[in-house]
């Protein structure tokens, strides 16, 4: 086997791909590691490749795994046509939800699934199993307007239902650059963000931000007192976003460091 075991974790090595296409071509490479471990808190399986029918594979072994606790699922479609990412990913979603796991950590970053892919998330988003979510990263995504409207009204409602159970989301750790959110998609991201309110560090650098969306996330800023690292790095501010910002930001008194 190439992956190896540390503390809890698969780990795929990085330096040999595994293409898992089915069951029988490279997912049951997985589907032993995942077994083999007798207590699974992460897996991690950026650098690999994977389809639908070795994503369903995989998900039989995840709904198992209640223990579950943080998944890096970065990088894990190179090659893969758009349309095999959103029910691959619907697959796993799926399996984490059914296995009643409650995870801490997230990460489809480099992922260029779209609309279409966060789409496909969006049950586990606003599931149960997303309610202790700590950190959660989108990088390079492709999601664009639209894929940042779901995104948000997922958030949303995660917060609202994880509120009426007594277990408000409390989400600190938030990556999404990259994507051309633009005003809208940020528009939407911030009235979420002002929801939640625990947020330690915001990361949305070249989303085609102006001022508008600048002065919308700057006020959801003033709701999430704890923020202590903001990168909005290579929007348009203008002067105008650069006022609301450097307003906002002499309120931060946790903020460490900005870009």
């Amino acid at each position: 086997m190439n992956e190896f075991f540390k503390r809890n974790e698969i780990i795929k090595d990085a330096g040999d791909t595994i293409k898992a296409n089915d069951m029988e071509d490279g997912a049951v490479e997985i589907t032993e590691a995942i077994a083999e471990v007798s207590c699974l808190h992460a897996l991690r399986l950026e650098g690999n490749t994977v389809g639908v029918e070795a994503a369903k594979a995989i998900a039989e072994s995840l709904s198992k795994r209640p223990e579950l606790k943080r998944i890096y699922w970065n990088d894990m479609f190179t090659g893969r046509l758009h349309c095999e990412i959103p029910p691959a990913l619907k697959s796993l979603g799926e399996a984490i939800i059914l296995a009643g796991a409650e995870l801490t950590e997230l990460d489809l970053s480099d992922n260029a699934f779209g609309p279409d892919g966060i789409q496909s998330c969006r049950d586990l988003l606003r599931n149960r199993s997303c309610f202790t979510l700590k950190e959660l990263r989108l990088n390079n995504c492709g999601l664009g307007t639209e894929g940042g409207k779901i995104l948000a009204k997922a958030l949303k409602e995660c917060h609202k239902e994880s509120s009426a159970r007594g277990q408000p989301l409390a989400l600190k750790v938030f990556v999404a650059g990259r994507n051309r959110l633009e005003n809208d998609g940020a528009a939407l991201l911030s009235e979420a963000f002002g929801l939640i309110g625990t947020l330690e560090e915001v990361q949305m650098p070249q989303n085609g931000i102006t001022h508008q969306g600048i002065s919308a996330l700057a006020l959801s800023f003033t709701k999430n007192a704890n923020l202590r690292v903001l990168n909005l790095n290579d929007n348009t501010f203008t002067e105008t976003g650069a006022i609301y910002m450097a307003e906002v930001c002499l309120h931060l008194l946790e903020l460490l460091h900005l870009k």
